[in-house]
């Protein structure tokens, strides 16, 4: 597979030194290390400093919500790989304002690991940090295992409650619980057309056939719960409708948010027709959508499919999904 690069193993590097190249009015890259990306009004006094991090290939996760109202840093790992303690620490010391620090990252193996290492040195260094799982995706664990569930797309709702409440003034754990209380009411279903490649390899992550697609496939290539023929666009939907609203149900007049995601080579064309059949699901059932979301927010390289997130609202979190947020790439009023 094809990509446009230089060294494979300094694309994470170059793209790094790229994106601060352009959004120096949002972002700078911390001298202490060149993996550490904070927002140039990082540290503000008083604010809970909002992190969120992973691996790389996820673009514009996470690197992209960096910005007023949103996030104040992430450390940024190799391509699907948890970044190491180092560049977390360093985050943590721009991002700290004295209020403490909140770390929010998908409930991976390797990201717990080592986000746990870094706020083990932080504590050291008196930075109070409080950690927030995202655990949304449905196809990943049964109802009464939902620790164990991966962290996908509806990850970006959950970070947006976070910085607003950060923003709002809100002390860590008050930033905490609604960070949790977010994450608790998202649930994520997606799909897989066609894999994505690494750069190290230029190999397809897996293999479907030309008719084939593949439902609850992880943001990594992770294997899914179900492989079948192509559907239609309305009948995949329904699908990814169904499982997540079997799991988390919505009652008639109950508000909702609404996150298509695009998982890195699928047109806007596929994910608003996506969309279309969401709301008109929705609306035969009485369920308000609040606001919703069609774009690419965390993708996996140039994999083909979309997800779904649902997110049930309170008159809380509709505040914070409402809250204005200026980021390279993604602005909301």
């Amino acid at each position: 597979m094809k990509k446009l690069m230089n060294v494979p193993n300094a694309i994470v590097d170059e793209m790094i030194e790229g994106y601060a190249a352009a959004y120096p009015k949002y972002v700078k890259v911390l001298p202490e290390n060149k993996r550490a990306v904070v927002s140039v009004n990082a540290g503000k006094p008083g604010k809970v400093g909002v992190i969120v991090g992973g691996g790389s290939g996820h673009e514009p996760a996470f690197m992209g919500i960096i910005g007023p109202g949103f996030a104040d840093g992430a450390p940024v790992g190799n391509v699907f790989a948890s970044p190491p303690p180092a560049p977390i620490l360093e985050v943590t010391r721009a991002v700290d304002g004295g209020a403490g620090v909140v770390y929010m990252y998908g409930n991976y193996a390797g990201d717990c690991m080592n986000f746990d290492m870094a706020a083990e040195l932080a504590e050291m260094e008196d930075i109070r940090v409080q950690t927030v799982l995202i655990t949304d995706d449905v196809a990943s664990a049964p109802a009464d295992q939902i620790h164990r569930r991966r962290g996908i797309a509806g990850g970006f709702l959950v970070f947006k409650a976070a910085g607003a409440a950060a923003d709002k003034g809100y002390d860590l754990d008050e930033v905490v619980r609604v960070s949790q209380k977010a994450n608790s009411n998202i649930r994520t279903m997606g799909v897989a057309l066609s894999p994505c490649a690494v750069p190290q390899t230029r190999q397809p992550s897996f293999v479907l056939g030309e008719d084939e697609m593949e439902i609850g496939l992880g943001i990594h290539g992770e294997p899914g719960v179900e492989r079948g023929p192509l559907k239609t666009a309305d009948e995949v939907s329904d699908s990814l409708v169904n499982r997540i609203l079997e799991d988390m149900p919505v009652a008639k007049g109950e508000r909702v948010a609404v996150l298509v995601n695009g998982l890195g080579s699928t047109s806007y064309m596929e994910l608003f027709v996506v969309y279309r059949r969401v709301a008109q699901r929705l609306a035969e059932q009485g369920i308000e959508v609040h606001r919703s979301f069609v774009g690419e927010f965390v993708t996996s390289l140039e994999m083909g499919g979309c997800s779904i997130s649902i997110m049930k609202l309170d008159d809380e979190l509709a505040e914070m999904v409402d809250h204005a947020v200026d980021t390279p790439m993604y602005v909301q009023s």
